[in-house]
């Protein structure tokens, strides 16, 4: 158990001064109390209980009463003390109410800064765009603390409310970083828009040395971004194209792509199910996935849920995504045994529906890859083939939809990407569709549309931000998959199943590695020496949790 005085210390401003002030009246009452009792023993000859005292304190500070003694006060001295304990029982009265009882029972004005429990090493992240909380949430599943500083005071009363430490300030305004602890901070993110510019040359004035990251929705203001002052410039919607694109040509591709080397021959990598695809319907148990092709399942994404390890009983649908492991030609052999016959009318060419910064960055790509693009916006700029709403079936007709692989929606509005997603599939069963949406919980809903694969703005910027803090390489910063390597040494003298590594944290260790080489094929009932290296599967949460529980640190990390 932690010590008092450091628990007392995390607790956030206006919990500490209750605490004070809690004790503060304890100490107060037993003053009196044992005042009371001196005086009226040695002034008025009254020998009574402490407890008696005690009473007497009570009823005078709580205005309630105190007849029962009065008739035994003679000296003045006792006079000016029952006057006393009645002023100070009316002032710690208001003091009460309108340091506790009103912001607790009615929701009063609450100033959101003493909410903040004290800062050192923490990241002060302003004006973020792309839903905070995702963000947030990533922060403290990795055990990163933050201020954040919002303008819009009604959000940041909501995030406080709902237990994020935020302030309502404006990221222009030299104090607000002040009183985000900007002296001890060891990172400032900026999301301001138009207002980065001013938000980094307020920073630069008050700490020059302080690290400053900053996303943009435009990948044109980086250099400008550079030169203003800060050190990293990211553009998640950037990331989230070309990430669609990846995708995209392994649906019409042979090449793998978007594999991680564990070491020796052992890879992992994210593979959708096609449409058209014989898999689709089977359980996972029934596939028959390790015996034709010598891959291994560990983890799968069904419905948008993410299951790790998979259900062997889970069906697999058309928007299920499978993370597999297993030697070069094992994932060769998997990706040929998920992927459907094609029809000989087929064309391997790729529609883009939304010409903005995704919509750029994914055919860059595709172009790179030598494949066909046909491009749709509703603004008449270079690049775009076809000038309409991507939401009409005559408009995906006349870009080719019937006979095309794929398309990558990477429209801004989520109304509009789930209406072109299902017209696409109702005007191409088997085409692979790609989809960026805006909010987080829009995902499920592109995936019920018909929708293969989904990235949400949130989580893309949320995944780039902790690569950042993390200072580790990232292969898909869309995912909530971990891969991490820890020493074997908590686990000395035991086995993999007496450890419970996956009942006590919900991570699968997929590969050990020992002087002999690196397997996946992994004995439970192997005894560890504690010199070997394992590999651990999990999400972010899950592998926190394995990190806290045994007390080790990663050897090598990456993220899939």
């Amino acid at each position: 158990m932690r010590p008092l005085s450091e628990r007392v210390s995390n607790l956030s401003r206006r919990d500490r001064l209750i605490a004070i002030y809690l004790l503060g009246l304890a100490v107060l009452v037993a003053f009196y109390m044992i005042t009371y009792n001196i005086i009226m023993a040695r002034l008025e000859g009254v020998n009574q209980s402490i407890f008696a005292s005690f009473e007497f304190v009570v009823q005078t500070m709580t205005t309630t009463g105190y007849g029962q003694d009065s008739g035994f006060w003679s000296h003045p001295a006792t006079y000016l003390f029952v006057a006393l304990t009645q002023i100070s029982g009316i002032a710690i009265g208001f003091f009460t109410l309108r340091l506790i009882i009103i912001p607790l029972f009615t929701g009063a004005e609450v100033n959101l800064d003493n909410r903040l429990t004290p800062k050192q090493d923490h990241v002060i992240i302003c004006e973020y765009r792309r839903d905070s909380a995702v963000l947030l949430d990533e922060l403290q599943e990795l055990g990163i603390d933050y201020v954040l500083i919002s303008s819009d005071e009604e959000n940041a009363q909501e995030l406080s409310n709902e237990g994020y430490s935020a302030i309502h300030g404006s990221p222009q305004d030299a104090s607000a970083f002040d009183r985000a602890s900007i002296d001890s901070a060891r990172m400032v993110i900026t999301d301001a828009g138009d207002a980065n510019v001013n938000t980094i040359l307020t920073v630069r004035s008050i700490r020059s040395d302080i690290e400053i990251l900053t996303l943009t929705d435009d990948s044109e203001m980086r250099d400008i971004l550079l030169d203003t002052g800060a050190d990293t410039v990211l553009s998640p919607h950037g990331a989230l194209g070309q990430r669609l694109a990846e995708k995209a040509i392994s649906s019409i591709s042979l090449d793998l792509t978007d594999t991680i080397n564990l070491g020796g021959d052992l890879e992992v990598m994210e593979i959708p199910v096609h449409h058209g695809s014989h898999l689709i319907g089977s359980r996972i148990r029934e596939s028959n996935i390790r015996e034709e092709t010598g891959a291994n399942i560990i983890g799968a994404w069904i419905d948008g849920e993410l299951q790790l390890p998979p259900n062997p009983d889970a069906i697999i649908r058309q928007n299920t995504v499978l993370l597999v492991t297993g030697g070069s030609e094992a994932l060769e052999s998997f990706s040929d045994f998920t992927r459907p016959a094609r029809t000989l009318h087929r064309h391997e060419d790729i529609v883009i529906a939304g010409y903005g910064e995704v919509g750029q960055a994914a055919e860059d790509v595709l172009t790179d890859a030598d494949i066909e693009t046909t491009t749709i916006d509703v603004e008449d700029r270079k690049g775009v083939d076809i000038v309409a709403e991507a939401g009409a079936k005559e408009t995906l007709v006349a870009a080719g939809i019937e006979n095309a692989g794929a398309i990558i929606v990477g429209l801004p509005d989520d109304s509009a990407s789930l209406l072109t997603t299902v017209l696409a599939r109702s005007l191409n069963e088997d085409i692979e569709i790609l989809a960026r949406v805006s909010e987080t919980d829009a995902t499920r809903k592109a995936l019920s549309a018909g929708a293969d694969y989904v990235l949400s703005v949130p989580r893309v910027s949320a995944r780039m931000v902790a690569k950042e803090l993390r200072g580790e390489e990232i292969l898909a910063p869309a995912s909530q998959i971990r891969l991490i390597q820890v020493p074997a040494g908590p686990f000395a003298g035991s086995t993999l199943a007496k450890s419970e590594i996956y009942e006590r944290t919900g991570c699968r260790v997929i590969a050990v590695e020992d002087d002999a080489g690196l397997t996946s094929t992994v004995d439970p009932q192997r005894q560890f020496t504690g010199d070997e290296r394992l590999t651990i599967v999990g999400t972010d949460e899950a592998v926190q949790r394995f990190l806290k529980q045994f007390d080790v640190s990663p050897m090598q990390e990456t993220e899939t």
